[in-house]
């Protein structure tokens, strides 16, 4: 850190969420109270998302909904609206970005990364134009960290959880990861009704989290043809490692590591 580098204050919380440890950092000088009501604000949203869509849930509006006991009439905006964009993904995608690979309706492959998108859409609109947050590996960067530097995050090594396999850095950045490491083997091919194989992790970046997080649950599910399919995404970039442990990335990646 150079002489004279001002530190802001700002606020960091960490609460478990959406079967996730989710972390805050808000790097903005203001009022301990008005930091507080802003995190506040941002919890009580992803809880609100997570009593809404869990799938571990059977009281949940996805639950009732896919047991048939809500009609779409009767459904949530909010559920609607994921509906609607998880049908648009399965198009955008070939299929392979499916809410129904497992048999049952199962959204969580964007609405995680969205429920955050639009937490981080409301602390911007709200003038907070700093800050980082991170829903197990969904990350949602804008502006600079406490330090005035542009924020740094580590993409976990699929084989080593104390270490990473890469560090991003940048001021606008949405970064999903989708893996087989923690859940096992949880990503399906939809084509085949068996478990994805070919790639261990793949990492895209963007500007929509909701978009980068179904991106990548979709090339994971694609296998090592993923690779190609992501070469030719526009507008965002990516990392993946192999099962066999090569690492393959885009040649403009905000790596910094």
């Amino acid at each position: 850190m150079s002489t004279g580098t001002v530190i802001r204050p700002g606020l960091r919380r960490v609460e478990h969420v959406m079967g996730t440890a989710v972390s805050l950092d808000i790097a903005e000088d203001r009022s301990t109270s008005e930091l507080a009501t802003l995190a506040d604000e941002v919890f009580a949203w992803l809880r609100e998302v997570d009593a809404r869509f869990s799938t571990y849930r059977p009281d949940s509006e996805v639950c009732r909904f896919d047991r048939g006991e809500l009609l779409l009439s009767e459904a949530s905006a909010d559920l609607r609206r994921v509906l609607e964009r998880c049908a648009d993904l399965w198009g955008a995608t070939d299929g392979f970005f499916d809410a129904y690979a497992t048999g049952g309706l199962d959204p969580s492959g964007y609405v995680k990364g969205w429920a955050v998108q639009v937490a981080s859409d409301r602390l911007r609109a709200a003038g907070v134009d700093n800050h980082c947050l991170n829903a197990g590996g969904d990350v949602r960067v804008r502006g600079r960290s406490s330090t005035g530097l542009p924020w740094r995050i580590g993409v976990r090594h699929p084989w080593n959880p104390s270490a990473v396999c890469l560090v991003l850095t940048g001021t606008d950045l949405a970064i999903a990861t989708s893996g087989v490491y923690e859940r096992g083997p949880h990503v399906r091919d939809p084509r085949r009704g068996v478990p994805a194989r070919g790639l261990r992790s793949v990492t895209v970046i963007g500007h929509d989290l909701g978009l980068a997080d179904a991106y990548a649950t979709a090339a994971v599910a694609m296998g090592v043809a993923g690779i190609g399919w992501l070469d030719r995404l526009p507008a965002h970039r990516h990392a993946v490692v192999t099962d066999d442990g090569q690492c393959l990335h885009s040649a403009d990646l905000p790596a910094i590591d």
